[in-house]
């Protein structure tokens, strides 16, 4: 035991004579997390828009200034040709493309119907989908208001005898859809993963390069006293750089916090020992700090993809849902999202936990198992 706590005691003076190590700790995660949690934003919003009204009758006209009011479209411009328009499109300096057709206003009087046309740019599949959609619901709303005012009678009618199904919603956990509570809970544990395991991948390396490792090397301290040594100290640098986020993220962005933070914590160590485990693996295996740097990034950048912090893991193929089973991040990403805005408790994490325990145990014994102590 006293072996194990002269080598936590050197981690721990080693970090704290680490000039960058408590910026590290406190300023990287606060901004990272304020520019992510504003920046990571998949709400559409200021798509470029293009109107051709080639009636420029009054109906034509409130439907323009219907659209204009909304504050998801930028009226970029409104061609007198629809040629001019597919031009703009082409070029991208625009997102959709509205016509107008000629005598709409009367066919709409005397058939009870229309027709336009929305040309929609498509490269940006998001943007194109959501943006036409909003378009769409804003086009129905006006073709309703159309109805009632050329034949109220008729629609006045057709309420009262026709059955009818209201439709009442409410949005749970995020009553007000914002999507700053829905970003920073999951980068609070991205942050926190990516920091320590890119730390601890370096962290044996770097003793290598510099020679003290070989001090190390001739001592009769055990493989697993080494490793657990050296993970103790940046677990508690994982739980600093939790606590500072969790208090960044309430004061910045008022998150709420309805479940117990007692289960966050205790989930925290045990994702933060898995990751230990594979970034001193990798710092095994590795030559330099560069080689070990680049095998973290190939790792984390898979993590952070398939976590769900930006895609839905329900709408990736069947076959990478699988994969995100072994990927400590996502967990990661759904205990802070469910016990910060659902208030879940242990049981309904649970799931995370074992995953995360499996993948802890494998990783730390093969973090034993790849450390070359040469006596």
């Amino acid at each position: 035991m006293r072996r194990l706590l002269f080598i936590i005691q050197k981690e721990f003076i080693q970090i704290f004579r680490n000039k960058s190590m408590l910026p590290l700790m406190t300023v990287v995660p606060i901004v990272q997390l304020i520019v992510l949690s504003y920046a990571a934003d998949n709400e559409v919003k200021n798509v470029n828009l293009a109107i051709v009204n080639l009636d420029q009758s009054a109906y034509a006209r409130q439907l323009i200034n219907k659209i204009q009011v909304s504050d998801r479209f930028i009226l970029v411009d409104a061609p007198a040709a629809v040629q001019q328009a597919d031009d703009m499109i082409q070029m991208g300096s625009v997102d959709i493309v509205l016509t107008i057709p000629p005598r709409f206003e009367r066919t709409f009087l005397r058939e009870r119907q229309g027709e336009i046309q929305l040309l929609v740019n498509a490269i940006n599949g998001q943007q194109a989908t959501v943006g036409a959609a909003y378009l769409s619901t804003i086009i129905r709303s006006f073709n309703q208001e159309l109805r009632m005012d050329v034949s109220p009678r008729l629609v006045v009618q057709k309420q009262s005898t026709s059955p009818r199904i209201d439709i009442e919603s409410s949005n749970w956990y995020n009553p007000d859809l914002d999507y700053k509570y829905f970003m920073a809970p999951g980068i609070m544990g991205e942050l926190v993963t990516i920091l320590v395991m890119l730390l601890t991948a370096m962290n044996i390396v770097r003793e290598r390069e510099i020679g003290t490792i070989e001090q190390v090397n001739v001592t009769p301290i055990k493989k697993w006293q080494f490793i657990l040594g050296k993970m103790i100290p940046f677990l508690v640098v994982g739980i600093i750089l939790l606590m500072v986020g969790l208090t960044a993220g309430k004061i910045i962005f008022d998150i709420p916090i309805r479940g117990n933070l007692g289960v966050i914590f205790a989930y925290c160590v045990v994702n933060l020992t898995a990751v230990l485990g594979l970034g001193l693996f990798i710092s095994n295996l590795s030559d330099t700090q560069q080689q070990a740097m680049f095998t973290t990034f190939f790792f984390v950048i898979i993590f952070i993809l398939m976590s769900g912090l930006f895609t839905p893991i329900e709408s990736m193929p069947q076959w990478a849902q699988h994969l995100t089973i072994p990927n400590p991040i996502a967990h990661f990403v759904h205990v802070m999202r469910s016990v910060l805005l659902k208030g879940s408790g242990f049981s309904d994490v649970l799931f995370s936990f074992r995953v995360t325990v499996v993948l802890a145990v494998v990783f730390n014994i093969l973090a034993v198992w790849s450390y070359r102590k040469v006596a």
